[in-house]
């Protein structure tokens, strides 16, 4: 008699297949490979120096805007492109820790499936052929079958050195993005210091320049009259034009500046295009009260967010080759899930498990561990020699500074002096011109001493307000400085 096996056997065979190829997944966990751990965090690009000339714009404010400095900075250290890209590298420092944090926290997700089969077991190179008198006859194809399976899976990291000393190095990188965030704002004061300045200094040779055109149109008019009246010949008049026609075209290229230093001001603090503002704050004198370097390096090694962020780099990179070395290191893990499973047809139930403990023991990668520790050896290198090279940067900023602020108040009051006797000069030459005694040469050559001496005292005035701002960047006290070393602006 010939017996053909039912459904029962036909899913048992199935089963014995499985077990030949490989675990069924209605049976494993699925977990992950255990002591399979990612890589250290990458630093973060950060924002570069041109960065800094650049901005988000805002909205757009109706009519002229009055700007101050202190309000150009306010809005600076809102809109600053090279601000803004900072503090989103804070952002990814952040995310880079949280991703390598995760390496040591727990794990858990769930996972649900209903799977429908049907096998060609011939395919797979089982042919079942027993003798006709057996009455056993196995199908060649098994299914159509389905099953289920839902279960919630956990894994957690037991010990990993690699893992925590990779979360150690995300942390202080995050520290060094956030000292660097800090020093990205002394860097926007620097900028639209700089730029403000800048303007205020061209709209005072603006208003230089034009009184210096009126100066000339009535030394040119004077000159006129004296050769109509034949007391001075037509070379005077026409020395006097030159110079009006001279100081007319100063004027025309003061304004341009201007006009071009107030479209960098609006860049670096991000006015909206084709806004219309005033600067109100002048280039007044402000004596230094003075600071020794010692007390100044003593500050500015303290303060200088620059230099905290490079020792952060060079714990991070210290980490970062300890957790290169781990890799030498076994791992253990652990991992468990729990669900239910059964058979689609017959909503047949039962709850299935798994639950494995791994120890992972690391004995020959292919030399992939060796490169970790070269690259992380030559990062840690890479970031002292850096910080190195910013701890002397440091000190020639300082030194600088007041080496330019020293020289600035110098230039400044000889300048302020030199105004006076250049004006003084001016004033003896033309009465001595209208006296007959003189010529136009003296008198030009007079109001030539006058325009040079304001010139001089403008950007003596620039000078010894962008050494004071460049001091307080020095310092790493960017805000507190400018309100400090510029008051009344």
């Amino acid at each position: 008699m010939t017996v053909r096996l039912g459904c029962s056997w036909a899913i048992l065979a199935f089963a014995a297949l499985l077990l030949a190829v490989a675990p069924a997944r209605a049976q494993t966990g699925g977990s992950p490979p255990p002591g399979a751990s990612s890589p250290g965090p990458v630093p973060a690009p950060m924002a570069t120096q041109g960065d800094y000339s650049g901005s988000v714009p805002s909205a757009p404010v109706q009519g002229v805007l009055k700007l101050s400095l202190q309000e150009a900075m306010d809005r600076g250290l809102q809109q600053n492109l090279g601000l803004l890209l900072s503090g989103q590298d804070v952002r990814t420092a952040r995310g880079q820790r949280w991703q390598q944090l995760s390496a040591l926290l727990p794990n858990l997700t769930t996972s649900s499936y209903v799977d429908a089969s049907q096998v060609d077991l011939a395919e797979f190179g089982f042919s079942f052929k027993f003798p006709a008198a057996s009455g056993i006859v196995i199908p060649p194809v098994v299914g159509p079958f389905a099953y289920y399976d839902s279960r919630a899976y956990v894994t957690q990291t037991l010990l990993d050195f690699k893992a925590i000393n990779n979360t150690h190095s995300a942390s202080q990188s995050l520290k060094s993005a956030q000292y660097t965030y800090k020093d990205a704002r002394d860097l926007v004061i620097l900028a639209v210091g700089n730029t403000y300045l800048q303007a205020v200094a061209d709209q005072a040779r603006v208003e230089t320049a034009d009184a210096q055109v009126k100066t000339a149109e009535a030394l040119y008019d004077q000159a006129a009259d004296q050769v109509k009246a034949g007391t001075s010949p037509s070379i005077d008049a026409l020395r006097a034009n030159v110079e009006l026609k001279t100081r007319q075209q100063d004027l025309i290229q003061s304004k341009n500046n201007f006009a071009i230093a107030k479209l960098t001001v609006a860049r670096v603090i991000g006015l909206a295009p084709g806004q219309q503002f005033e600067l109100t704050d002048d280039s007044l004198y402000q004596p230094f009260a003075g600071l020794t370097v010692d007390e100044a390096l003593k500050r500015a090694y303290a303060n200088r967010s620059d230099f905290q962020a490079a020792l952060a780099d060079v714990h991070s990179a210290e980490y970062a080759q300890k957790a290169a070395h781990d890799g030498y290191l076994p791992t253990l893990s652990f991992s468990a899930d729990y669900g239910l499973a059964g058979t689609y047809d017959g909503l047949n139930t039962h709850g299935v498990m798994d639950v494995r403990g791994t120890l992972n023991i690391p004995i020959f990668q292919g030399g992939r561990v060796h490169g970790d520790v070269l690259e992380a050896d030559a990062r840690l290198e890479q970031s002292r020699e850096r910080l190195d090279n910013l701890h002397a940067q440091i000190d020639d900023d300082v030194r600088t500074a007041l080496f330019n602020i020293e020289s600035a108040e110098e230039q400044v009051a000889v300048a302020r002096s030199n105004i006076d006797l250049a004006e003084q000069t001016l004033a003896q030459s033309r009465d001595r011109f209208a006296a007959g005694v003189t010529d136009t040469v003296e008198v030009v050559q007079a109001e030539e001493a006058v325009a040079s001496a304001h010139e001089s005292y403008i950007a003596s005035l620039y000078a010894d307000n962008y050494a004071k701002i460049s001091l307080a960047r020095a310092l790493g006290q960017g805000e507190q400085g400018v309100k400090e070393y510029l008051k009344g602006k």
